[in-house]
C-alpha cells in the first residue's frame, strides 16, 4: 500500500533519515483499552480530578486508568495506560523535544491522523533535553475521530501541575491544550511515564472543556464569546472523550513500538 493514499501524505512523508519508521498500518488497541471502551461513560467519582492531578506521579494505581466520563461542569477526562516494554523515560522527554520541529517526524507518531505541527517560537537554537519543549508552543493540526483540531499546546514545567522534577526513573509531560486560531484555551494534560521492570508505561491524563475554558492569558475568563470557539473545538463531551481515548492509545502504542529504535539512531540530534 502506497503513503500517498493517506489524507495529509506527502510524497516526501518517508523520504527522510527516519523515513524506515514512517508505518502506515498501525498495531490493533491493547485489551484494556477495548474493555474501557465497552464499558462506556464512568461516573465523575472514579475518574481522577484535575484538584488532584498530581497523584498521578503516585506509586500503585488509580481507580480508572483507561476510561473516560462527562464532568458535571460539562467537561470531560480521560485516562489511558500505554505499557511500553523496552523504552525508558528519558528516551519521551527526547521525543517531544525532537518531533515538534518537523511535521515529518510529527507523522511518525500517528500516520494516520497527524498532519503537521511546528514550534510557535521556530527556533530550536541552544536547547537541549526538556528544553527543547517546556516552556514552548507546539502548533498542530490532526485529527481526533474524524474532527480536524488546529491546536496549541503550551508545555509547562512539570511543577505547574503539581508534579516533581524528571529523572531517569520516571518524567512527566505536562501542558495546556488550547486553540490554534484563537486566543483560547479548553484543556490540561499528563504524559507521566515511569520505569517498569520490563521498560515503562504512561499514564495519560486530560481534563477538557468545562472549567478549563478560559482567553489565554486571562485564567478564570470565559467571555460568551469564547464559548463558541471552545464548542467547535470540544465537541459532543462523550463522543470526543472517546474518540480522544482511542487516539491517544493508538498513538502511543504506535510510538512505543520503534521508539527505542529511533532513540539509539537520533538520539543525539
Amino acid at each position: 500500500m502506497t503513503t500517498d493514499l493517506y489524507l495529509g501524505y506527502r510524497g516526501d512523508d518517508a523520504d527522510t533519515p527516519w523515513g524506515k519508521y514512517f508505518k502506515p498500518e498501525m498495531a490493533a488497541l491493547p485489551g484494556h483499552v477495548v474493555e474501557a471502551l465497552e464499558h462506556g461513560t464512568q461516573a465523575e467519582q472514579t475518574l481522577l480530578a484535575f484538584a488532584d492531578a498530581a497523584r498521578v506521579a503516585d506509586e500503585g494505581y488509580q481507580w480508572t486508568e483507561n476510561g473516560f466520563g462527562v464532568l458535571a461542569d460539562g467537561g470531560y477526562q480521560v485516562s489511558v495506560r500505554t505499557d511500553m516494554p523496552g523504552v525508558t523515560p528519558p528516551m519521551w522527554s527526547w521525543w517531544f523535544g525532537w518531533h515538534g520541529s518537523d511535521s515529518r517526524r510529527y507523522k511518525l507518531w500517528h500516520p494516520r491522523a497527524h498532519l503537521s505541527a511546528a514550534w510557535k517560537d521556530g527556533d530550536d537554537a541552544g536547547r537541549s533535553g526538556a528544553q527543547r519543549y517546556i516552556g514552548r508552543w507546539s502548533m498542530i493540526n490532526e485529527y481526533i475521530g474524524s474532527a480536524m483540531l488546529s491546536g496549541a499546546i503550551q508545555f509547562v514545567e512539570p511543577a505547574t501541575m503539581g508534579l516533581p522534577p524528571d529523572s531517569d526513573d520516571a518524567i512527566a509531560i505536562c501542558a495546556r491544550l488550547g486553540s490554534g486560531d484563537a486566543p483560547v484555551d479548553v484543556g490540561w494534560f499528563i504524559h507521566h511515564v515511569r520505569s517498569t521492570p520490563s521498560g515503562s508505561e504512561m499514564r495519560s491524563r486530560f481534563w477538557m472543556g468545562g472549567s478549563h475554558i478560559a482567553v489565554r492569558k486571562a485564567p478564570g475568563v470565559a467571555s460568551k464569546a469564547v464559548r463558541p470557539i471552545a464548542a467547535r473545538m470540544l465537541g459532543n463531551a462523550e463522543s470526543s472523550a472517546r474518540n480522544l481515548l482511542v487516539h491517544c492509545a493508538q498513538e502511543m502504542n504506535h510510538l512505543a513500538g520503534f521508539l527505542p529504535e529511533l532513540y539509539e539512531k537520533f538520539g543525539n540530534e
